[in-house]
């Protein structure tokens, strides 16, 4: 199972997360597109160190909202979708090949992530972005009970799916995410690496209720906003090395 992380997110004077700390542990670096967060310096240099570290890169697009951090949804038409979205990978593919680096997938932000995984018509706009792309990009979704569904719509437009588990999320019983607003939503380290340890030998979360919920994950998300985050990566990476 890999780890990846959401990178490049600081803008102009605005630093934001902890990227140098995080690479080093990390397979996989979903980068801002400019959008919601990141801009074109920030970009190029968060490309850099992610091919310093030989760490794998993905577009990290989301709804243009860089007051929101890309958080909040918009009503965007389907044509909008495809064209923020085409927009924003066709801007890191570019400043990715002058570094001889290879873009290998796409992972949406915040509002625009959770449309896509509770709106089939947001998600096929993705899937019809990527799939008008000039090459072969793969999606990056949230692993649920409907995952074969989700892999299923995808192969209509001839993309793959790469599955992610959240380390430090508690899940609800279908396999959604408890919302933050909702106590116990965000883990603690100690439970955050249990819930680690029973995906890595079991593949599967407890959920809010206790249950045990299967989830086949290719990669774990993980969040290094600070000194802490980052010594948890390094714990993660420890358990499932």
């Amino acid at each position: 199972m890999k780890l990846n992380c959401d990178l490049g997110e600081s803008f102009g004077s605005w630093n934001m997360g902890l990227d140098a700390e995080v690479m080093v542990h990390i397979d996989q670096a979903n980068i801002a597109c400019g959008f919601h967060a990141g801009d074109p310096l920030v970009m190029q240099k968060t490309l850099q160190l992610a091919k310093q570290h030989n760490v794998s890169v993905g577009a990290h697009p989301g709804y243009p909202d860089l007051v929101g951090f890309g958080r909040r949804s918009m009503k965007c038409s389907r044509e909008e979708i495809i064209a923020l979205v085409l927009y924003q990978i066709a801007a890191i593919d570019g400043v990715a090949k002058s570094l001889d680096i290879e873009l290998s997938y796409v992972k949406p932000h915040g509002a625009l992530y959770n449309d896509m995984m509770a709106n089939i018509e947001v998600r096929e706009a993705i899937l019809s972005a990527l799939g008008q792309y000039h090459k072969p990009l793969k999606l990056m979704i949230q692993a649920s009970a409907t995952i074969d569904e989700h892999r299923a719509q995808a192969k209509t437009f001839n993309i793959e799916i790469l599955a992610e588990a959240f380390a430090d999320r508690c899940y609800n019983d279908d396999g959604t995410l408890l919302s933050r607003s909702t106590a116990g939503a965000v883990h603690d380290k100690e439970k955050m690496l249990a819930q680690v340890k029973l995906l890595k030998e079991q593949g599967c979360v407890k959920t809010i209720s206790g249950n045990r919920l299967p989830l086949k994950a290719d990669s774990l998300c993980v969040h290094g906003d600070n000194i802490e985050g980052i010594q948890a990566i390094k714990a993660i990476r420890e358990l499932i090395d």
